[in-house]
């Protein structure tokens, strides 16, 4: 990659902004400057790193997981040589300390509230791979993050208890609903690694609706979390733990029964009415002698039991786009985040999100050009697509003008 820059203290200012318009595709600049002024960062007036500018950056950051703070800079600026600005011109960067503490500045909420608003679902109706018979394909899991061992990360989050004692890192413990077809990480909640996954996957709740089929593991088997989702519309497909006793109820043509989900013991509610279903993958390496799955979809004439077995197994989706949240965004399983700090530990997290739906939507649209199942796409090559564009991606626009817009305009 050149190395060749132009100073932008001496350059107009819509210039600095302008390696980042292949960002702002996919991250609107009007949601980012809304976000900003909703936070109160909308008078950071940084020469160097505009409050716009510096949201894009931390976005970069996870682009370019593996390379150093300034070399990330020197990446988001290298189109202003696109531009034609004179080659022997000598780029003023910030320094390592000056994005720490313009970070700082700017917060974690901004990136939170642009994540929420950016992160959706993205399949079409012509998106393969998101859907079961009209419902979009939406799995729930959990993962964890190490981020570094300072005194403060350590008291926000905790070390995780092993065996030998505690643990090297500080964990965040995290719960996340994927779609199913396209990989986006579309809400999350976390917090420090002694909180639960299920815990974490309350506060996911209001984000599940009518069309969606949700497919959990058996850690989320119960009757009050069975009857908060469907209480949301959602339909569910869950496995069931080995220990667990459904009595057959009526049994149905295809070999799946009817049971009920008990309320706890003592309480006044009704059973809820589930359909249990039983199959066996012979010939599988590795496979247990028989799996049990239970799900909302009762009727077996519109979900019959093959089908809903073989979907429950859709699941692994979710495992396969923290694989690339991790390891292969992150820059491997060995790699923790850079922040020192709680918030920025949050901020961070956002904007790996945020940079995972990048490269997510470019796959996407890539897809559905090309009339593929995203899963056909590789995600390590667009992610080095990205970073060998990023850079050239020369388009202006201005903080100036953006910062001048109400925020009632968008």
């Amino acid at each position: 990659m050149a190395r060749t820059f132009a100073d932008s203290s001496q350059l107009p200012r819509p210039v600095v902004l302008s390696s980042v318009s292949l960002l702002a595709q996919h991250i609107p600049l009007a949601l980012v400057q809304k976000a900003i002024a909703e936070h109160g960062r909308a008078n950071q007036r940084d020469r160097l790193l505009p409050a716009p500018f510096l949201v894009y950056l931390i976005v970069a950051l996870s682009l370019y997981m593996p390379f150093a703070l300034r070399e990330v800079l020197r990446c988001v600026t290298e189109g202003m040589r696109f531009l034609g600005t004179p080659a022997h011109i000598a780029p003023t960067l910030a320094t390592k300390g000056a994005i720490s503490r313009a970070r700082s500045r700017l917060g974690w909420e901004v990136m939170k509230t642009l994540c929420s608003q950016v992160t959706v679902p993205l399949a079409t109706p012509t998106t393969r791979g998101a859907w079961y018979r009209g419902l979009r394909l939406v799995a729930l899991d959990g993962t964890t993050l190490a981020v570094p061992a300072t005194p403060h990360n350590i008291a926000a989050f905790g070390l995780p208890a092993g065996q030998n004692g505690a643990g090297a890192f500080p964990l965040v413990q995290l719960a996340a609903l994927v779609e199913v077809g396209t990989h986006v990480i579309f809400r999350v909640a976390f917090d420090a690694g002694s909180v639960s996954e299920k815990e974490l996957a309350m506060q996911l709740l209001p984000e599940l609706g009518s069309g969606m089929l949700l497919l959990e593991d058996r850690g989320f088997v119960g009757y009050h979390w069975w009857k908060q989702v469907r209480e949301t519309k959602a339909e569910i497909i869950c496995r069931l733990r080995n220990n667990m006793k459904f009595p057959v109820v009526p049994p149905l043509a295809d070999g799946s029964y009817l049971s009920v989900l008990p309320p706890p013991q003592g309480a006044k509610d009704q059973p809820i009415i589930v359909r249990v279903i039983r199959y066996s993958l012979p010939g599988v390496p590795g496979t247990e002698t028989e799996y049990r799955i239970i799900t909302s979809l009762l009727n077996p004439d519109d979900a019959p039991a093959r089908e809903v077995a073989a979907l429950y197994h859709e699941r692994w989706e979710a495992e396969t786009t923290f694989d690339e949240f991790k390891t292969h965004l992150r820059g491997g399983a060995l790699v923790i985040l850079r922040s020192k700090t709680p918030d920025l530990v949050q901020q961070e997290i956002y904007g790996l999100l945020l940079a995972h739906f990048v490269v997510r939507s470019v796959m996407h649209a890539a897809a559905l050009q090309a009339d593929e199942d995203p899963d056909r796409i590789s995600f390590i090559h667009t992610i080095r697509v990205l970073r060998r564009k990023l850079p050239q991606a020369a388009g202006i626009f201005s903080p100036e003008e953006a910062e001048a817009v109400d925020a009632h305009d968008y």
